[in-house]
C-alpha cells in the first residue's frame, strides 16, 4: 500500500512528470511502495540519471506526451511548468487516471497525504480545501508521536491469523526500546516476557492483556524454553497477536533463533524486532567504548556462564576486548583461564551491574584481582563484564584516546 497516496501500487507503473527535486522526492517514495517508476523529463536532474543507472527507475529523457499516461495507475505531475502541470493533469482526467498535481493540490484528482507507517498501520493526513502542507504535516507528526508512543491500542478488532513478533527491549531503560517494538507492544493480546529487559512498559498495556512471565534467572529456570515455544506457538493458533517480550537483542543469546524456528515449523507467521544487545550498550552507558582506533580494533562477545572459551581466550591474548553476559558466577575461573593463556594480569576488567538503570553499579579490577574483587564487592546478576584496555578507569579521559597515531582512514 502506497503511503504517498494510500494506493496499492506495488508492480504497477506510475509516470512522474518532471525529474528535479520535486519529482525525484516523490519517486523515492514511489519506489520505496514497490511502484515501478517512470520519470520523464527533457532535462533530468543528475540525481534522476543516478537512480536510473542503478536501476531504481526508468528515464525517458524528452518532453512528456499525452501518451506517456497510457497504461499508468498514477502520475504525479511535478514540472516548474503550472500550465503543462495542468494540461498533463486534463489527460490524466480524460483517460481516468488518478493524478497529483503538485503545483496546484486542487488541479489533480488525488493528494499526497503526510504520512508514516507503523507496522501493518498507515497513519496519514490531507486538507479537504485549499492545500496547506505545513499544516498537514504538523498534524500528522503530532498523531505519529502520539502511535509511536506505544499509548495507543493497536490490537486488531476483527479475527485473523494469528503471529509471534520477537521483540528486543534493550538493557532495561524504556527509552531505548526501538519504535517498533513499542508499536509490537501495542498489538499484543498475549505478551509472553523475560525477567529483564524494559519490563517496566508491561504496566502500560490494557488490563484484558494476558502476561505470561518466563522469565530466568542464574539458578532457577522455572519454564524451560520447549515450554516457551509451545506457549507461542499455542496462542498464535489461536488467532492472537503474541509478542515475545526479550531483553537485549533476541538473537544475542536470547534463543531467539530456537523461538523462530519452533514458529516455523508450526506454520506461524513470525517476525523479529531487533533490539539494543547490552554487550555494548550497558559498557557504552558506563563510559566504556567497547572498541577504540588504536588500542582496541575488535570486540568478543561472550556467554560467561559456560566458562572460558578458546575463543575469548585467543581474543583477550590477542588484544581484542571481550565482553562476558551471564558471566558472574564464572568469573574466577575465567580470570584463571585468561591467566594460563598469558594474559597480563594488569588488563583492566569493569563489572556493570543492572545497567542502563537507575541502580546501576560499575566495580573495578584487573584480571589478576577479578576473581576476588567480584566475591568481596557482591557483585550479582544480571551484569555485563568487559575485559580489555578499554575497561580503565578514566579511559576516556586518557591521551590515547586522542592519539592513537593510527591514520584517519584506517
Amino acid at each position: 500500500m502506497s503511503t504517498l497516496v494510500g494506493l496499492d501500487l506495488t508492480g504497477r507503473r506510475v509516470v512522474v512528470v518532471g525529474a528535479g527535486a520535486v519529482g525525484t522526492r516523490r519517486a523515492r517514495r514511489l519506489i520505496e511502495d514497490g511502484a515501478r517508476v517512470v520519470l520523464v523529463d527533457p532535462s533530468p536532474s543528475d540525481d534522476a540519471r543516478r537512480m536510473a543507472s542503478h536501476g531504481d527507475v526508468e528515464v525517458v529523457e524528452r518532453g512528456v506526451a499525452a501518451s506517456d499516461v497510457d497504461g499508468a495507475w498514477l502520475v504525479v505531475t511535478a514540472t516548474a511548468d503550472p500550465a503543462l502541470n495542468a494540461e498533463v493533469a486534463q489527460w490524466c482526467l480524460e483517460g481516468r487516471t488518478w493524478c497529483v498535481n503538485a503545483s496546484d493540490g486542487r488541479g489533480g484528482t488525488a493528494r499526497v497525504a503526510a504520512s508514516s507507517t507503523h507496522g501493518d498501520l498507515t497513519v496519514g493526513v490531507v486538507s479537504v480545501g485549499d492545500p496547506d502542507p505545513r499544516r498537514v504535516s504538523t498534524v500528522h507528526d503530532a498523531l505519529a508521536a502520539h502511535v509511536e508512543s506505544g499509548a495507543v491500542d493497536l490490537r486488531r478488532r476483527r479475527k485473523r491469523r494469528g503471529r509471534v513478533v520477537l521483540v528486543g527491549s534493550g538493557p532495561g531503560d524504556p527509552g531505548l526500546v526501538p519504535v517498533a517494538g513499542l508499536e509490537a507492544l501495542a498489538t499484543a493480546d498475549v505478551v509472553v516476557t523475560d525477567r529483564l529487559g524494559a519490563t517496566a512498559l508491561l504496566d502500560r498495556l490494557p488490563a484484558d492483556v494476558e502476561i505470561v512471565n518466563v522469565g530466568k534467572s542464574p539458578t532457577n529456570h522455572p519454564v524451560p524454553q520447549s515450554e516457551i515455544n509451545a506457549i507461542l506457538v499455542d496462542r498464535a493458533l489461536q488467532g492472537l497477536t503474541v509478542v515475545r517480550f526479550k531483553g537485549g537483542d533476541p538473537y544475542v543469546f536470547g534463543r531467539g533463533g530456537e523461538e523462530v524456528h519452533a514458529c516455523r515449523q508450526a506454520g506461524v507467521e513470525v517476525t523479529v524486532v531487533p533490539g539494543i544487545t547490552s554487550a555494548f550498550s550497558v559498557p557504552a552507558l558506563a563510559g566504556i567504548p567497547v572498541t577504540q582506533r588504536g588500542v582496541a580494533t575488535s570486540v568478543h562477545v561472550a556467554s560467561g556462564h559456560v566458562g572460558a572459551d578458546a575463543a575469548a581466550l585467543a581474543a583477550l591474548a590477542a588484544g581484542s576486548t571481550v565482553v562476558f553476559l551471564m558471566g558472574v558466577a564464572a568469573l574466577p575461573g575465567i580470570c584463571v583461564a585468561a591467566l594460563e593463556q598469558g594474559v597480563a594480569p594488569d588488563l583492566p576488567v569493569a563489572m556493570i551491574e543492572q545497567g542502563s538503570t537507575a541502580t546501576e553499579r560499575v566495580t573495578r579490577a584487573t584480571v589478576g584481582t577479578a576473581g576476588d574483587v567480584v566475591r568481596q564487592a557482591g557483585v550479582r546478576a544480571p551484569a555485563i563484564i568487559v575485559m580489555g584496555r578499554v575497561a580503565a578507569q578514566g579511559f576516556l579521559d586518557d591521551p590515547v584516546c586522542a592519539t592513537t597515531g593510527v591514520a584517519d582512514d584506517d
